[in-house]
């Protein structure tokens, strides 16, 4: 069996709770208004029994039947509505039995009675009271039994169907006049509730249109606080609180803002004054390195040490002056670019770099441009390729697909390495993230954490996306860029 369905809205539960409370009503007074007029009507016919009395059916005793036509009296009929039923016992047979018909005589009043009704009748209380039985001849019955006065049992009847007419009539007006009314009361009903919910329903779309602001970063403009109609009723309470929750979140959200204009600054300058320093401190090492003199093995051990991490800083504060300026939302080059050549150029380069992957490649037979700045569209492919090489071991098949869907471009790196761990995989593009030996190729080095934040920074500059699917033995990093296709050329 299945269940109604359950009404969702606020608006829709008040008014099918609405309809419902005045269902039961309406079926509560059909209900009572039904047995009250049954009752009644069984009583007059009662009453109408007694005042009959035993006269109809002690006639029968002494009157002719349909078999006897030579007798000179008959049953008394005298002022009998059509329909009386009379029957006389004699112990437990049924010894006569007749019902008063409209335009017969009176020697055309017996009725044949089946077993069951004759059961039936010699069953009956003699009580003087009324009982409704059910005669399969003659239908439904009211029926009174009368002690005679020869030790016999006199029954008078009066049939049911005018009074069950009454009420059949009375539960189909009923029936019509409460489902138009609870029609009418589920139109107005729900007219009034939404009437009523309207400052609640402007609250939700107040609501509505906050969760669809991008709150993550920027500078956010909330709309325009939810009208506060009656402060003393219910709704009014949850606007008033809604609003002084949005006032919270607005100043929250400016402070944010301010501090992160404060740190992308500090960011971008602390980046552009490193630069000069480490380069000058990467210089002096190496040129200590071609000192021709005899340098103690040691020294320089140290000066290599010295060029390496001077380097490796210097590339750090290369990425974080991207990032700030990326941030900052500074306009990248828009010019046309050969994807497919790019994936030509990286690929060669990562197999120079690390000789002991399988470096492989599926690209279309045409050439597919974008829309975007060549050198960091470059930046991205060589990231990923870095990522793949240096967090997997020697030997790793490493696949770079380039394909167009529509009008978006799809450029895939894959790799069959341990994959990227679970715990760090939802901020796996977060800056300073790094994986740990398990996806590494060794224990050494490894990146600055800032590369795969770096693809996902210049991939939504060119409003893109990008995406990590990782297992273990398959690990795929999805880039998606609009405006691709293949070239005619």
């Amino acid at each position: 069996m299945r269940c109604l369905p359950r009404p969702r809205t606020l608006r829709a539960r008040l008014t099918a709770g609405l309809v419902v409370l005045l269902a039961l009503s309406c079926a509560a007074v059909g209900l009572a208004a039904v047995i009250e007029l049954n009752g009644f009507l069984t009583g007059r016919l009662d009453q109408q029994l007694r005042d009959v009395g035993q006269r109809f059916p002690a006639s029968l005793e002494h009157g002719i039947m349909p078999s006897d036509h030579d007798g000179d009296e008959r049953p008394d009929t005298r002022k009998q509505p059509s329909g009386t039923f009379g029957a006389r016992l004699v112990g437990d047979t049924v010894t006569n039995a007749a019902v008063v018909r409209p335009g017969s005589d009176t020697s055309d009043l017996s009725t044949p009675l089946s077993k069951r009704d004759k059961r039936t009748l010699t069953g009956l209380r003699v009580d003087g009271r009324g009982h409704s039985v059910r005669l399969s001849s003659l239908g439904g019955y009211r029926l009174m039994a009368f002690e005679g006065l020869d030790g016999d049992v006199l029954i008078t009847g009066m049939p049911l169907e005018p009074v069950e007419a009454a009420v059949h009539r009375l539960e189909l007006v009923a029936a019509v006049v409460f489902g138009a009314a609870l029609a009418v009361t589920g139109v107005a009903g729900a007219v009034w509730v939404r009437w009523s919910l309207r400052p609640l329903s402007r609250v939700a779309a107040t609501a509505t249109r906050v969760s669809e602001l991008p709150l993550a970063s920027g500078e956010v403009a909330l709309p325009p606080r939810a009208p506060e109609d009656d402060p003393h009723g219910e709704v009014g309470r949850v606007a008033g609180a809604f609003n002084r929750m949005l006032g919270h979140v607005e100043d929250a959200l400016t402070k944010r803002h301010a501090s992160e204009e404060r740190l992308r600054s500090f960011a971008a300058d602390a980046s552009h004054e490193l630069r000069t320093p480490v380069a000058s401190v990467r210089g002096h090492a190496e040129l200590a390195l071609l000192h021709p003199g005899p340098v103690p093995p040691e020294v320089t051990h140290a000066l290599e040490r010295i060029a390496a991490e001077s380097g490796r800083m210097g590339e750090m504060v290369d990425d974080l002056l991207l990032l700030a300026r990326l941030d900052a939302g500074r306009p990248l080059e828009r010019r046309s670019v050969d994807l497919t050549r790019l994936v030509l150029d990286a690929v060669a380069d990562a197999r120079a770099a690390g000789p002991g992957h399988r470096w492989t490649m599926e690209l279309p037979q045409k050439p597919v441009t974008v829309t975007g700045d060549a050198h960091r569209l470059h930046q991205v492919l060589a990231n990923l390729l870095a990522n793949a090489r240096l967090h997997t071991p020697v030997g790793t098949k490493v696949t770079v697909s380039l394909a167009t869907e529509d009008t978006t471009v799809v450029l895939t790196v894959h790799d069959d390495g341990p994959g990227v761990p679970d715990e760090i995989q939802p901020g796996v593009f977060e800056r300073f993230t790094r994986a740990d030996h398990r996806r590494r190729a060794d224990h050494q080095g490894g990146g600055t954490g800032l590369g795969l934040s770096i693809v996902a920074a210049v991939t939504e500059a060119h409003g893109g996306s990008v995406g990590l699917e990782s297992r273990p033995g398959a690990t795929r990093f999805t880039v998606r860029l609009p405006g691709g296709g293949a070239s005619n050329e």
